[in-house]
């Protein structure tokens, strides 16, 4: 099986519908989810042997079924599971999750001669036309979705996110964390939501109630973008507060410009401020210019601390990257 050029081993024909297995492209129309798709309550469905032939073969010439082919022993199928039944639930109807328990079932997979699982499968007007082998991230089942039943847009997950990630970046801290609790009313384990709402509470100075949303995220989500962001945040606030008057840190590096120290605890704390960010890569740029070794390479991982904690969309983060770059390999 193959994602390019799609293909499966063995034939499929008699009582399950016949034919050619055809491509994408020869399939006939797409029908996306304002084409009178399912009702979200009835997208995911188990089948039986007696049943494919209705619940996936006929019911593939309305609209494309997915069949996923498990067993209860497969752990890539249980890393697969959530993700696809999220992504078949966002779709809000462009597609049919059909669920397909091999181990009590085994004549379907037999004849596509599917040998390893977790095994997907596309039917569209009857026939098989594309699929994919082993657990995905959720962006590549949507992609094949997408694929399988043309653009689907935005769930209303994602719509409320984007409001809230725009109601941030615009300062309005309060209509941002709002949004981002509605985001986690909807799906509570939403990393982008609970990398969002901690990332207002530190923007708020609030800081224990951000280690308390931070504590939310499932084990093994600290590698995610959103809660890594949110954790050199709420890092960087933690270092600032320690720091004391800024006054003094500039007072020191007016005496003794080569107070790499100073000027480091200085960049800290200004790097917390969104009004100032710029400066703070400013001055860690100078530690960098003048002794790059200087505290174990330590100016240039705070940039880079920085960076993640800003996010790649802020101006400071595009700022500083390219004067890292120009400082250097020069």
């Amino acid at each position: 099986m193959s994602n390019d050029g799609f293909s499966v081993g063995g034939s499929f024909g008699g009582s399950f519908g016949g034919g050619g297995y055809g491509t994408p492209a020869a399939s006939g129309g797409v029908a996306g989810p304002a084409g009178g798709g399912a009702p979200a309550a009835d997208v995911i469905r188990d089948v039986t042997t007696q049943t494919f032939m209705a619940d996936v073969i006929e019911a593939s010439r309305k609209q494309p079924v997915l069949v996923d082919f498990w067993a209860p022993w497969c752990g890539p199928c249980k890393q697969l599971t959530p993700v696809l039944e999220k992504a078949v639930r966002d779709a809000r109807g462009a597609v049919i999750l059909a669920k397909m328990n091999i181990d009590d079932h085994p004549e379907v997979a037999g004849q596509l001669g599917i040998q390893s699982i977790p095994a997907v499968i596309a039917f569209k007007n009857g026939q098989p036309v594309d699929g994919f082998m082993g657990a995905q991230q959720e962006s590549q089942v949507k992609a094949f979705i997408e694929r399988i039943a043309g653009p689907i847009g935005p769930s209303d997950l994602e719509q409320v996110l984007a409001q809230a990630d725009a109601a941030r970046e615009a300062g309005d801290l309060a209509q941002a964390a709002q949004l981002y609790a509605g985001a986690l009313q909807m799906e509570p384990e939403s990393l982008a939501a609970i990398g969002g709402l901690a990332q207002c509470y530190v923007a708020a100075e609030a800081l224990d109630k951000a280690r308390e949303v931070l504590a939310m995220a499932p084990e093994g989500a600290a590698s995610d973008p959103a809660i890594s962001a949110a954790r050199a945040a709420l890092d960087l606030a933690d270092q600032a507060s320690s720091l004391g008057d800024l006054a003094c840190l500039e007072a020191r590096i007016a005496e003794n410009p080569s107070d790499h120290q100073a000027r480091f605890d200085l960049a800290v704390a200004l790097g917390s401020s969104a009004a100032r960010r710029q400066e703070a890569v400013d001055q860690l740029l100078e530690i960098v210019r003048h002794d790059r070794e200087w505290n174990e390479d330590g100016a240039r991982k705070q940039l880079l601390q920085f960076f993640e904690a800003w996010g790649h969309k802020d101006p400071a983060t595009a700022y500083g990257r390219r004067r890292l770059s120009a400082v250097l390999f020069r």
